[in-house]
């Protein structure tokens, strides 16, 4: 693999999307009924940052470091594996747990005190779940992170910074049911935390077990299935999420936000 930046530059750059999702528990902490318009607006924000990050710098990218092995079928190799990125997306929700969905965070939020002890096992139960569910999608992100900004330091920050995005919402999707099944901040913080760990964890695995597996076309098809699998993300959990909270065109308003400020972080 032909290592165009500092490997240290790179796994600083995952720790910081994985580790996000501590700001998502800390969020939780402070997220009511009446917040979850805003919760709408900040989902929406990072599901536009997110296709418009996979559609204007991740498959481009992807593209021209497959050129550099198979210029022929370059082009067949980056929508393949989109495709495929998307569909294993698919299958990792079919196959485990569902995140904890909008609907749920509010109802958790104004659990009365006794209500949520009663339901305390339930609650934890679900918060291990979603956990779990947030690792299996966060370790390939963060190989994918990694390897993206070791190619392209440029795309890789903004892909870093999309994933960021997308981690603060989880981060709140784990933290409230057990913050709310054991009144424990502290738990609620950690379990979060853990979580988005899964990232830098895969950025290391990868790097020192298969790094020298990674040639430029294995590379560039896995930035481009991770933008099938961002795509995937943003059009089926985040905004839907999103629109169910929707108040005054947030969630239309929230995408194009979030399409801007990629756009204008490339322009400066």
């Amino acid at each position: 693999m032909d290592i165009q930046a500092d490997p240290t530059l790179a796994f600083t750059v995952t720790f910081i999307a994985g580790i996000s999702t501590s700001i998502g528990a800390a969020a939780a902490f402070f997220v009511g009924k009446k917040d979850m318009a805003k919760m709408a607006l900040a989902m929406s924000f990072s599901a536009g940052v997110m296709i418009f990050v996979s559609f204007m710098g991740i498959l481009p990218s992807s593209m021209q470091i497959i050129s550099k092995e198979l210029p022929e079928r370059a082009e067949l190799a980056v929508y393949a594996s989109f495709f495929a990125g998307a569909a294993i997306a698919w299958a990792i929700d079919a196959l485990v747990p569902e995140h904890i969905d909008a609907q749920t965070i509010e109802k958790c939020a104004d659990c009365p005190e006794k209500k949520a002890k009663a339901t305390g096992g339930k609650a934890m139960k679900t918060a291990l779940m979603a956990a779990i569910a947030l690792s299996i999608h966060n370790f390939p992100e963060g190989i994918s992170v990694f390897f993206t900004t070791l190619e392209d330091t440029r795309s890789g920050i903004a892909f870093a910074l999309a994933i960021l995005l997308h981690n603060i919402p989880e981060g709140i999707a784990v933290a409230l049911p057990v913050y709310n099944s054991t009144g424990s901040k502290k738990k609620a913080f950690l379990w979060a935390s853990f979580s988005g760990l899964a990232e830098p964890a895969g950025a290391l695995i990868a790097f020192f077990a298969l790094g020298w597996l990674f040639t430029p076309a294995i590379t560039g098809a896995c930035m481009a299935a991770t933008g099938g699998l961002m795509v995937y993300i943003a059009l089926d959990e985040l905004l839907p999420m999103a629109r169910e909270h929707d108040t005054q065109h947030a969630t239309i308003i929230g995408v194009f936000a979030g399409m801007g400020l990629v756009a204008g972080a490339w322009l400066l």
